[in-house]
Order: structure tokens, then sequence, then C-alpha cells
């Protein structure tokens, strides 16, 4: 039986590295300086789907980039070799950020970021019926009446119990700010129509610490509780996560606080470990070093937490280069695996975000002691 320190607190009696096959790497080239930000999704034939970022105009956030895919006919064992162009470049910037999602109704959704400037930069959904042969048109999920910088991070979207789905924002920017906020600012959207209409939570949120100063919080991510509620977590230069609840499908949220997982400026993925009941996180875990030294976003670190987050199991290593810059991870979940799709850079000018691993871990090494 798996042990547990109080919550808030993560044990790391034991690192252990867990065997990560790395089944893919997606480096760059010429033309083609980034590849980043993707996401899975299984098709109804068994195949598993990974699309991503391919950036071909430079290396930053902002530099012109398409949204590519390859495939797995064997669970993710090996993937296909050649890319193939799933939305081309409509944004004024680009477009980025994927999160694919089954829905109830068996459609599957295609979220991305459609970044158009600094004060432009809104979530657009696609839907496929045909298992992702062909996409619907382009959807804005937030009107232009309420136009600002918004960030979605690739594999955030989820759909609740309720058939709610929710996206979990950021909001650095509105036309008529005197500055950017790129501290960030906390809601989230959310659709009880499948999809077809959108409203912005009441909640707003802005962290700070204990000295009552801001903190950086961004990046968001949520996950639905066993009790009903929704967990949110996002990235802050406070050294760990910050975390709050919503009773309400992601309306209204709780105050932003720090959780249990010590962390550079860098987002967690959260998921639900299918069947099991376990939560599984996996993030750059700094537990180890001073506040003032968690900067690098290395290593990549996995923990399962048995208590829908109130506490972390040992953590465990999937990759950790000196060198290493590990974010923006995908989770999915095919038979007895889980695959991971994240930035796997280096500490070098313009490599940070520029090549992305597939990995493949068993799930019964994620559990075992």
């Amino acid at each position: 039986m798996r042990r547990f320190l109080p919550a808030v607190l993560l044990l790391l009696l034991l690192v252990a590295p867990v065997s990560a096959e790395v089944v893919l790497t997606l480096p760059p080239g010429e033309g083609n300086p980034r590849n980043s930000e993707g996401d899975f999704i299984q098709l109804e034939n068994g195949r598993l789907l990974f699309i991503y970022t391919r950036f071909t105009g430079g290396g930053s956030d902002h530099d012109k980039a398409d949204l590519m895919s390859r495939e797995s006919t064997d669970g993710g064992a090996t993937w296909s070799t050649e890319d193939k162009l799933v939305v081309k470049n409509e944004g004024d910037m680009n477009v980025m950020s994927v999160s694919l999602l089954r829905l109830a109704d068996g459609r599957i959704a295609l979220f991305y970021l459609q970044k158009n400037s600094l004060s432009d930069c809104r979530p657009i959904v696609r839907f496929s019926t045909d298992e992702a042969k062909s996409w619907s048109e382009p959807t804005e999920t937030i009107p232009e009446s309420d136009k600002g910088y918004y960030v979605l991070n690739n594999d955030r979207v989820v759909q609740l119990k309720s058939g709610r789905l929710v996206l979990p924002l950021c909001l650095h920017n509105r036309p008529g700010w005197e500055k950017p906020d790129w501290l960030g600012q906390i809601l989230c959207y959310f659709s009880d129509d499948a999809g077809k209409t959108w409203q912005a939570s009441e909640s707003l949120l802005k962290g700070t610490n204990s000295d009552g100063k801001r903190v950086v919080t961004q990046e968001p991510g949520v996950v639905e509780l066993q009790d009903g509620r929704m967990l949110l977590w996002c990235r802050t230069n406070a050294g760990v996560q910050y975390h709050c609840y919503s009773s309400d499908g992601g309306n209204t949220l709780s105050e932003l606080k720090p959780m249990g997982l010590a962390s550079p400026v860098s987002p967690a993925s959260i998921e639900r470990i299918p069947g099991a009941g376990d939560l599984v996180a996996v993030w750059n875990d700094h537990s180890a070093l001073p506040v003032a030294q968690r900067r690098a976003r290395t290593p990549l670190t996995v923990a399962i937490s048995e208590d829908d987050g109130a506490s972390w199991s040992t953590v465990r290593t999937i990759a950790d280069a000196a060198d290493g810059w590990y974010c923006y991870t995908a989770i999915t979940f095919a038979e007895d695996h889980m695959l991971l799709g994240y930035v796997a850079g280096e500490q070098k000018p313009g490599q940070h975000l520029a090549t992305t691993n597939l990995s493949r871990i068993e799930v019964a090494d994620l559990t075992a002691e």
C-alpha cells in the first residue's frame, strides 16, 4: 500500500526512474525551427492520432505555424513518418496549442488558439463526425465583443459528467487596456450545448503570495473530481503550482492557493487513469531545490494521487537531462500504456521548445512500489 504525507506535502523519500520509451521524436529542421504543443485522440478503429504545432516562420510563440498530425496503428508503439496537414495557418500570427476531445455525442472536437495580435488570441473549435477525416469550419468560443489575448494550453479541454465543456483560460490583454497583464488572470469559458454557445465564468482570479503580492498565474488546467467538484491548477513564479476548486462546473472559483507540486514557472498536466480512479500528474518536480533555484524545466517527473490531488505519491523520473527543457505535456491512455507528448528541448538559444517527443509508459510501472 502506498503511503502519503499530509495534504500539500510531497513524498520524496524515493525518486526512482520509470521506464519511458521514446517512440517518436519530432526535431526541428530546415524551414521548421520548432515542433511543440500537441494532443492525442483515439479513433474508433483503434488508431491513435497526434496533432501538434509545426512552426515555419520562426521559433517564438508568435511566429507562423500550422497544425500537423501523425498516426499510430499499434497503440502508440510506432508512428507514421510523414506529417499530414490538419489546419493551415489561419491567424495573422499563427495557430497553435491543440486540445482534442471525444465528446459524449461521439464527435471529436479540435480546439486550438488562433493568434492575430497581442490583443486578440482566442480559442477556436472545429468538429469532426467522420473520425478526423474532415473538420467543420472554425467556430469562435469567445465572441468579438470579449476579444482579448487568452491562453488555452494543449490538452486542457474537458467535458464534465454533466455534459458541460470547460476551457480553462488565462487572460493577458484586452483592447483598451493600458498595458497587458502578463502575470495572468484565471477564468473559464464553458458550454452547456455541446459547443454551440459559450459563456465566461463569473470568477476572474489573480494570484497572490502570503504577503499579498501578485504572483504569476498562467496556463491553467482542470480535472473533474470524484465528488463532482472541479480542480483547477496553474503555473506560478512562487516555486509551486497553485490550485483552486469549483463546485458549479467552473462558473465560480475559490481563491488560488499553493498546492503540493513544487515547480518552476512551467505547466503541470493532470489526468485521471481510466478504470483506476487515481490522478496522474506530470510536471517538473523541484521539491528538492530552494524556491529561488526553481527555474529550469528539468527533470520531467510523474506522481500518482489516490485522494483526488490532496496528496501525491512517490515521484518518478521520466527524463532528467541536466540541460533538458521539458514541458507542455499531453497525456492519453491506450490499453495498458500511458502515452505522453511533450516538449523535449535543450537549454540553448532557440532550442528550448524546438523538439517534441512522444513516450510510452506501462501504467503498471506508475503504481508499482
